[in-house]
């Protein structure tokens, strides 16, 4: 049985563009599943089929009907049918669960993952970290992405990191950038310690 890793944040934090890059850089290595949610639509799991050398089998779009919490902490039972069948077809060494875009309050049911990561991005502000909210302070990994625009967002990577520290306490987290592959490593290395 593989590992169910659920990823969450809001809306534009990057969630399907990680999945993408992670699976590019893990697919060589694992056998692999993806799970995304959206309200109305299958556009990320689109994304992915499109942009993925993966069977589209691998890669199951849920349309949550309504708020994406309710999919990935009450109501599991569309990402739990989805996961099946990945697990029936494929057998995958890790599946990815991507949340709809959701608020700092969503946290998966750890009925539906194994562990979770929350990301945010500088760009949605400096404050962020010390908003706290129940993904941020709970997930197994925080991911902080878009490092790179700290200079264009008025925001101090260092104050920035310091609150995330703060809020975390002794909690993992990581800096990433797409502009710099090398700092998915971080999430790489992480994964491969929990499987």
């Amino acid at each position: 049985m593989g590992i169910k890793i659920g990823i969450a944040g809001p809306v534009g934090s990057g969630k399907t563009s990680i999945i993408e890059t992670l699976t590019n850089m893990l697919k060589d290595k694992y056998s692999l599943g993806i799970v995304t949610n959206d309200i109305y639509t299958t556009e990320d799991a689109n994304y992915l089929k499109n942009k993925l050398d993966l069977n589209n089998e691998q890669i199951i779009g849920v349309e949550t009907g309504g708020c994406p919490h309710t999919a990935i902490r009450d109501d599991i039972s569309m990402n739990q049918k989805a996961v099946e069948e990945l697990e029936e077809k494929f057998n995958p060494d890790i599946i990815f669960i991507e949340s709809g875009g959701d608020n700092l309050s969503a946290t998966f049911s750890y009925e539906l993952i194994d562990y979770y990561l929350y990301v945010i991005d500088v760009a949605q502000g400096a404050d962020i970290p010390r908003k706290k909210g129940a993904g941020l302070l709970f997930c197994d990994l925080l991911v902080i992405n878009k490092i790179d625009l700290c200079p264009y967002v008025n925001v101090d990577l260092e104050s920035f990191e310091k609150d995330v520290k703060a809020n975390r306490k002794n909690k993992p987290s990581v800096f990433i950038t797409q502009k710099e592959q090398d700092s998915f490593e971080k999430i790489i290395q992480w994964i491969e310690a929990i499987k």
